[in-house]
């Protein structure tokens, strides 16, 4: 079912989401799968639907909500979110006792970002704090950009498709490691991989 993300649509999506369902939603860059990160099941089956079984990052709609996922963030973790956060930047560190190994797939790591979108934030806010957003495509397709996209992939196994217009990007977020404090890039996407070592540069001189 694709239904239009308005405000008074998120007591029916948080419904689906707190029941253990899977919703496709507009993130700050591409269409997402989004679902209680807490709730194996539900996480299970996007991993069933992509035919994936990666590590599966994670949106926040506040700040405070990091500390749900990330186990004693570095210091650089802390200069990069306060630099681009909110924004299109995953920053991937030690997942906290408890997050279910659907989620980190064995690495003992987790991916979280802030987005830059206040409607994105307001969705996953209504929805607890925190939805995963891994891409809405099956494995190896490229990343729906619409709703009606995302329906094309996927004839059944989502709860409810969010319709909020075009992705705003045709690139995906920029993910960097930071479990310590040396930052490893692991894909380029709309931060540039310069952009994020000039910040830490100049950062570290002042």
């Amino acid at each position: 079912m694709i239904i239009p993300q308005k405000r008074e649509s998120l007591t029916q999506i948080a419904d689906a989401i707190s029941n253990g369902g899977v919703i496709a939603f507009r993130t700050d860059t591409f269409y997402g799968l989004g679902a209680d990160p807490f709730n194996r099941a539900a996480v299970q089956r996007i991993k069933q639907l992509k035919g994936s079984h990666n590590p599966i990052l994670i949106v926040i709609s506040d700040l405070d909500q990091v500390t749900r996922f990330i186990a004693e963030p570095s210091q650089t973790f802390h200069l990069l979110a306060k630099t681009f956060w909110p924004g299109p930047l995953t920053l991937i560190g030690k997942a906290v006792r408890g997050v279910p190994g659907e989620i980190t797939a064995g690495t003992q790591t987790i991916g979280v970002r802030l987005p830059g979108d206040e409607k994105v934030r307001a969705l996953v806010r209504a929805c607890g704090g925190a939805l995963t957003a891994t891409s809405a495509n099956p494995a190896h397709q490229e990343p729906a950009k619409t709703a009606p996209e995302v329906s094309s992939y996927f004839d059944h196994g989502i709860d409810l498709i969010i319709d909020d217009g075009d992705a705003e990007t045709d690139q995906p977020s920029t993910v960097v490691n930071v479990c310590g404090d040396d930052l490893r890039l692991i894909r380029e996407g709309v931060v540039s991989w310069l952009r994020i070592q000039t910040a830490i540069d100049q950062i570290k001189t002042t």
